[in-house]
């Protein structure tokens, strides 16, 4: 992806709620993968909302520079989802933000949350990572499971 010249501020920089659109595209091909994308949404009328996020700015952007974002799920439950994004430059390869996400899954009619339908989830293994954890993430605690839904 690329940083939008309309997306800058008087401060000649990447504004900061620009961030976030980048950041949920590259989500929604998560979702993709996952299975829960937009045929999920239209066949199963579920959805996943974002209930928090917390974001990192941690370098600047500017108009045209090329940016490239990688996700990785920390941990989920039969109705969470719960994984960190980072937005590095796509050519010098820094990282300028990272932004943590809790997302809930919603039945649309209902518009409340909702368990996933098996086998949505299925490509999903919380107890083994895929990979180790970043060594970018703050050194705080490690990423817990979500607790049990109820």
């Amino acid at each position: 992806m690329q940083v939008d010249p309309a997306w800058t501020d008087y401060n000649g920089h990447f504004n900061m709620a620009y961030y976030n659109v980048l950041f949920d595209r590259a989500v929604d091909e998560l979702y993709e993968l996952l299975g829960i994308g937009q045929d999920y949404v239209t066949s199963a009328r579920r959805s996943c909302f974002t209930a928090e996020v917390h974001l990192r700015y941690l370098r600047e952007l500017h108009a045209g520079d090329p940016v490239r974002v990688s996700i990785q799920l920390l941990a989920h439950d039969a109705k969470r989802l719960h994984y960190i994004e980072q937005m590095h430059h796509a050519v010098e390869g820094w990282l300028s933000a990272t932004s943590e996400n809790m997302a809930l899954h919603v039945d649309l009619q209902s518009r409340k949350v909702a368990a996933f339908r098996p086998p949505r989830r299925s490509g999903c293994k919380p107890a083994q990572p895929a990979h180790p954890p970043w060594p970018n993430r703050p050194a705080a605690a490690p990423p817990t499971p979500c607790p049990p839904a109820t």
